[in-house]
């Protein structure tokens, strides 16, 4: 009998033995499913994060934003309460109203030729009272003007030196559009981002100028070559140099068919731009920051950090 009760109580130290080891064994598969649960969850936050990011939120540039999103973003990251600014001319904003002049070029006179009341003749009967009323409008373009200049050779009398007289620079060939119709066109392309085809039938319809599309396309580039050829780019940037603080920033854009970085430097009344990469080379080229000892206003790129001369402040970006 007791030796019944020793396998009895061995059976059940054995079966006891074997639930501790599935035990561990249940308590070893839980630590492995809690660590898989904690590196999933992990894994869907930064999945859930990069989905979530877009130029608003990060460096990414506008043009990846979802276009199914973007309008929504840009609602989401305004600050402006709305319903509080009605639209159109606000409370104390000076008013655009128009105003009588003193000498209108045409004066029309209208009155009346019977009587309301009786129908009497009315033309001999002076005026008692009158109102004046001016309508200002646009006249039809006006023909070009075209200025020959005649370059002239003379032979000197004392020597036989043949000299020739010089014609204005803009006058270097035999035929071309003057200095004013150019800037006509490069306020239209350049200053107001009128596309090509649409400038081109501007300065016909409103100037009177008929020229080809392509010297409309051609008058970007001899605008940008102004400031350089004049010295203008080098002056900005020693003003800017010699300015307290400027903000700094870069933003991808298109430029020469690809994908490149606006490098701005400015203060509130000068700016100067360049495109380039996003190194801390491409941020030098631009000629203004390296050696600048000023408060430079930034967000945190670091590739601004290189820049040790200067004391950096953080934009409110």
């Amino acid at each position: 009998m007791i030796r019944d009760l020793r396998e009895i109580i061995e059976a059940k130290d054995a079966a006891l033995a074997a639930k501790d080891l599935q035990l561990a064994a249940l308590r070893a598969t839980n630590e492995v499913q809690a660590g898989q649960l904690v590196a999933l969850a992990a894994r869907v936050e930064e999945l859930e994060r990069r989905k979530g990011r877009d130029s608003g939120n990060s460096g990414k540039p506008p043009s990846s934003d979802s276009i199914y999103t973007k309008k929504t973003a840009a609602r989401d990251r305004s600050q402006r309460e709305r319903g509080r600014r009605s639209p159109g001319k606000q409370p104390g904003e000076p008013g655009m109203t128009m105003k009588l002049i003193d000498n209108p070029d045409v004066r029309i006179e209208c009155p009346p030729t019977a009587c309301d009341g009786c129908g009497a003749d009315l033309v001999d009967v002076p005026v008692e009272r009158e109102q004046r009323r001016q309508v200002t409008e646009a006249q039809p373009a006006p023909p070009p003007v075209t200025t020959e200049f005649v370059v002239q050779a003379k032979r000197c009398s004392c020597c036989g030196t043949i000299s020739v007289g010089q014609a204005p620079p803009f006058a270097s060939g035999r035929a071309q559009f003057g200095p004013r119709t150019h800037a006509m066109a490069a306020n239209l392309v350049c200053g107001h981002h009128i596309p090509i085809k649409r400038a081109t039938l501007l300065l016909a319809q409103m100037a009177g100028i008929e020229v080809a599309t392509g010297w409309t396309a051609a008058v970007r580039g001899k605008v940008a070559a102004l400031p350089a050829d004049g010295g203008f780019a080098e002056h900005l940037r020693e003003l800017l140099r010699t300015a307290p603080a400027l903000h700094v920033d870069e933003t991808p854009a298109r430029a020469n068919g690809t994908l490149a970085y606006v490098h701005v430097a400015c203060t509130r009344y000068l700016t100067l731009m360049h495109t380039g990469g996003r190194t801390a080379g491409d941020i030098d080229d631009g000629g203004v920051l390296p050696g600048y000892r000023g408060i430079i206003v930034r967000d945190g790129y670091s590739g601004y950090a290189h820049l040790t001369d200067a004391l950096h402040a953080w934009c409110g970006a």
